[in-house]
């Protein structure tokens, strides 16, 4: 089994065993996972990156993986292979011969 697969499956028998999937319909999971992301960059405001409480971080970044793979579970997606299709798309959108050190978006490359 994949970790991925192994963190998803420990993720839906903690929520099961307190009752609750009622309340993981797909939009409020996609709101879960910002506000947990918009919590994340919280740890980062005011600081210099290299100032952000790494405990903080990892807490908060645990909070947007865990629902993000609650999200994925509820449409039946398979992570691995959505990341994968992505990164294909963005290589096509990014080649490396025009985009490589540049922070520029695709359109203005």
């Amino acid at each position: 089994m994949s970790d991925i697969k192994e963190i998803t499956r420990a993720l839906l028998q903690f929520r099961d065993e307190r009752d609750w999937a009622q309340f993981h319909n797909a939009k409020d999971l996609a709101v879960a996972l910002n506000i947990e992301a918009a919590e994340l960059l919280e740890v980062f405001l005011w600081k210099a990156p290299e100032q952000a409480d790494v405990d903080s971080v990892k807490e908060e970044l645990a909070d947007v993986i865990t629902f993000a793979l609650l999200l994925a579970d509820k449409y039946d997606l398979d992570v691995k292979q959505i990341v994968l299709e992505k990164m294909e798309k963005n290589a096509r959108k990014y080649p490396v011969e025009k985009s490589k050190g540049s922070a520029k978006k695709y359109t203005e490359l």
